[in-house]
């Protein structure tokens, strides 16, 4: 059994896509429609703007998606891989779960950019820069970080933001604490912590702001039926029905990423194979969280062409 899984906020890289639409129509069409629905260039943004433009979170988040979506669409569109077909689920990193919903058909290409743009702007516009910070724990389970961010918050808010995967955990919360959390890490039994180059801190109760903005927008956004079903972020368990993933898409901006928890979930239901769309980053850590699971990623015209070869 094979999932198909989608890369969140630190994927982006500026020449991303690039290739994939020099090569071809279908991306190309992704690419237009996204720029058509925010009304600007960000294509040309993700192909030869600069890193600090592409890192800025409103430009990030639809960006991501809009490259998993090319990706997706040429394989589907040219070489007749057909995710319903070949995917018994779908799950994504963060952002990367509205990638996974619009795949599986939830949400339009349009819909979701409209609505990354919108996530990635209210999530900025939550906390004030410098106010909040994020740092990934190098050699930290779940147990040792959730401890190391009790101890670091001292009355502030500092929280364990994403359970990537038995090596690596991110916190989030104030600033301070945040760099208090990175000097007690050694204390902790943690390798080390390394504070991360976001512009807020994501996945805490600091972005209670935003997940107001997102409960309206969803409101009037709902996502439709998915033709595959989609292991949720906060929850790491399988998801069917759309009025439940809106309410789980709300809790997802303030909520854990429970991504080791979602792979293993996957794994229970029999899932062999993860199939990483328009990203490098998911794989690695599917290897560390079960090294018998099998991982590949799907980023060049080669990439799709062998795999479309190998599931003919």
């Amino acid at each position: 059994m094979t999932a198909f899984i989608f890369p969140g906020q630190g994927s982006q890289k500026v020449g991303m896509g690039k290739d994939l639409a020099d090569a071809s129509a279908h991306a190309r069409e992704v690419f237009e429609e996204v720029d058509e629905a925010l009304n600007q260039k960000l294509t040309a943004l993700m192909h030869q703007g600069t890193e600090a433009e592409l890192t800025l979170t409103s430009n990030a988040q639809p960006a991501i998606m809009a490259n998993s979506i090319a990706t997706l669409r040429v394989l589907e569109k040219e070489f007749g891989v057909v995710l319903a077909e070949k995917a018994e689920c779908v799950a994504g990193h963060s952002l990367g779960e509205y990638s996974a919903l619009c795949a599986a058909g939830a949400f339009s290409l349009t819909e979701t950019a409209k609505l990354l743009r919108l996530r990635g702007i209210a999530m900025q516009d939550a906390v004030p820069i410098g106010v909040g910070a994020m740092a990934a724990l190098l050699g930290a389970d779940i147990d040792k970080a959730s401890a190391l961010a009790d101890a670091a918050a001292q009355g502030q808010v500092c929280e364990v933001a994403n359970d990537n995967d038995p090596t690596q955990v991110v916190i989030s919360g104030h600033a301070e604490a945040i760099e208090r959390a990175i000097e007690m890490a050694k204390d902790h039994g943690i390798k080390r912590g390394i504070k991360l180059p976001v512009s807020a801190p994501f996945h805490c109760s600091l972005m209670q702001p935003a997940a107001q903005r997102m409960k309206m927008a969803l409101g009037n956004t709902p996502p439709s039926a998915f033709t595959v079903p989609l292991y949720a972020n906060v929850t790491a368990a399988r998801v069917t029905d759309p009025a439940e993933e809106q309410d789980l898409l709300v809790e997802q901006v303030t909520g854990r990423v429970r991504w080791r928890e979602s792979v293993l979930a996957m794994r229970e239901a029999n899932v062999e194979r993860f199939v990483e769309i328009g990203g490098k980053v998911l794989g690695p850590m599917v290897g560390r969280i079960d090294k018998d699971a099998e991982t590949m990623s799907l980023v060049t015209m080669a990439d799709l062409e062998n795999f479309a070869k190998e599931n003919a």
